[in-house]
């Protein structure tokens, strides 16, 4: 028997557990064979029934070896109880083994692949089955700061590569039994564990389906990345993202209630969420954190930097070059002075610090964290200088490539920043050839494109394009982030029933949270206990809070 005969088509074990230990453990030979880490132990036990063999398999590196040599080897040296092989059975799954996961297993394909993620295996003669004991002690790094994404305000703690630690990281914020985590493995050769996190009375019925098809749409050997998996299920031919990643266990709790599907793999700290739109894309955790005006002008300049990021370069070339006759006189004469010394047309300018700007950024990503970060500020600085001086660039040049490249930081998800990146370069080519009218059709070509593009059937610009009867209240979580009590349905994704996610609580003396308490109770000295009177304003003033806020 040969390696090659032991598996399927689909990378499956063909061969089924056996009641022949010997048997059992010939398969077992020819899977491991040269496997240096796969440790081995067979124990033989003298009954009145005659002799009983068992058979120990784990993987060291990948097991907490003080648990099997306490709870599963010590157990299987002493004197067992019984007079057949059925009684070592059961006195090691119901008594002996002293730990609190352990199951039978039919299936050797499963055997093997509980081996391979760091469980034990045990076997006994007689017995065409298995017993699996979670044994699980894989090398991970600690829960550490978000880096990545970091905030004012708000948790600092992050996923990391632990499937169980990532999951339990949304658990510890969602304490809601309705909360599903639907787990699964992806990859033939890789089998690598990914689950499905979604509230079941919240998100969508259709949602949760299509992304279950979509992870199962194409039979592939290797996933190592949440982002292997999101570019199969995307839109090949768009360079927009319509997944959102981030390591913030807070977002995604947050995405998760609004009723979005959250997807979290094993050895991926960047767990993925559907649907996503450009909004979100644009938004920050600070933005809930803080006072609704702070986290509305912020919101105001990423969508401005968003906007320079991707067509400052482009229309700089064509009023330049084709529409000077458009800028102030003195304007115009700084442009041309400091150009004077220059031997290259602009766009010629433009192009090369552009490219030089991305080689620094593309180094300083290579580099260590604190050299990467001085390589790209201190030698954008000393190559924009170094090229002024030499008259291969303009002082106007260096500006503009480097005001691009501050707007582009400001764009909070790394993935939606290089999609920017890329398309000024888009922006830059028509520009050169055709002044403002190819700026303005490039502009309008990403626009068509973003108005067609869906995630999981929410359109990609929503709320622009919501329906009439939704654009009202889409419009209060926008680019205006509208006060907290406001906000009081959640988007069109979730279920109809549930939209609804935040009541004011009135009581009869109207000591309620702020949601409709009147000025007289919140003013500084109101006298505790004091009922106010309630005016046709006042109940008119709730009535407005219960239809929508405004």
């Amino acid at each position: 028997m040969d390696l090659k005969d032991l598996y399927d088509d689909n990378n499956k074990l063909k061969v089924p557990l056996r009641q022949s230990l010997a048997e059992n453990k010939k398969v077992l030979g020819i899977l491991f064979e040269n496997c240096g880490d796969v440790v081995q132990k067979s124990f033989a036990m003298e009954r009145a029934e005659g002799m009983v063999y068992m058979h120990v398999v784990y993987i060291d590196g990948l097991t907490n070896n003080g648990m099997i040599e306490e709870t599963i080897l010590k157990p299987l040296s002493y004197e067992w109880r019984g007079n057949s092989a059925k009684d070592v059975w059961d006195s090691i799954l119901y008594q002996e083994v002293q730990t609190a996961d352990i199951k039978e297993e039919t299936s050797f394909d499963k055997t093997v692949g509980s081996i391979l993620k760091g469980d034990t295996a045990i076997f006994i003669d007689g017995y065409a089955r298995s017993m699996i004991v979670s044994s699980k002690k894989l090398p991970l790094r600690g829960i550490s700061e978000n880096d990545t994404e970091a905030g004012m305000r708000g948790p600092k703690d992050s996923f990391n590569e632990g499937f169980r630690q990532s999951t339990a990281l949304i658990r510890r914020r969602i304490k809601d039994a309705k909360l599903r985590v639907e787990q699964d493995t992806i990859g033939e050769r890789t089998r690598t564990d990914y689950a499905l996190v979604y509230l079941a009375d919240v998100a969508s019925e259709e949602l949760v389906k299509r992304v279950r098809e979509d992870m199962h749409h194409y039979d592939i050997d290797a996933i190592y990345d949440s982002g292997m998996a999101q570019h199969l299920m995307e839109n090949w031919y768009s360079p927009f993202p319509t997944f959102q990643s981030t390591t913030r266990p807070d977002k995604v709790a947050a995405g998760i209630t609004e009723g979005r599907v959250a997807i979290v793999f094993d050895n991926s700290p960047e767990v993925i969420l559907a649907p996503c739109n450009l909004n979100m894309l644009l938004q920050t955790s600070d933005d809930y954190y803080n006072r609704w005006a702070v986290g509305t002008f912020a919101r105001i300049i990423r969508y401005i930097a968003a906007f320079l990021a991707v067509s400052l370069p482009g229309l700089y070339i064509a009023i330049t070059v084709y529409h000077s006759d458009i800028l102030p006189t003195k304007l115009l004469y700084a442009i041309a002075s400091a150009r004077s010394m220059v031997t290259f047309p602009v766009i010629a300018e433009v192009l090369l610090m552009e490219f030089l700007f991305e080689l620094l950024r593309e180094a300083g990503i290579r580099l260590p964290g604190p050299l990467g970060n001085t390589i790209g500020i201190v030698g954008g600085l000393i190559v924009g200088q170094s090229a002024v001086e030499a008259g291969i660039v303009s002082t106007m040049v260096v500006i503009v490539v480097a005001l691009t490249a501050i707007a582009s930081f400001a764009i909070p998800n790394e993935e939606f920043a290089s999609v920017f990146r890329l398309l000024k370069f888009f922006v830059i080519i028509p520009s050169a050839i055709w002044g403002l009218y190819g700026y303005i059709l490039a502009l309008l070509v990403i626009a068509v494109h973003l108005s067609g593009l869906m995630s999981f059937g929410i359109p990609y610009m929503y709320p622009i394009v919501a329906g009439s009867g939704k654009r009202a209240y889409a419009n209060q979580d926008f680019v205006l982030r509208a006060p907290i009590s406001w906000m009081r349905k959640r988007p069109i994704f979730a279920r109809e029933e549930e939209r609804m996610r935040l009541k004011p609580h009135v009581t009869k003396s109207h000591a309620t949270n702020g949601f409709s308490r009147p000025a007289a109770e919140q003013s500084e000295g109101a006298i505790p206990g004091l009922k106010p009177h309630v005016t046709k304003s006042t109940e008119k003033e709730e009535k407005n809070h219960e239809s929508g806020g405004r």
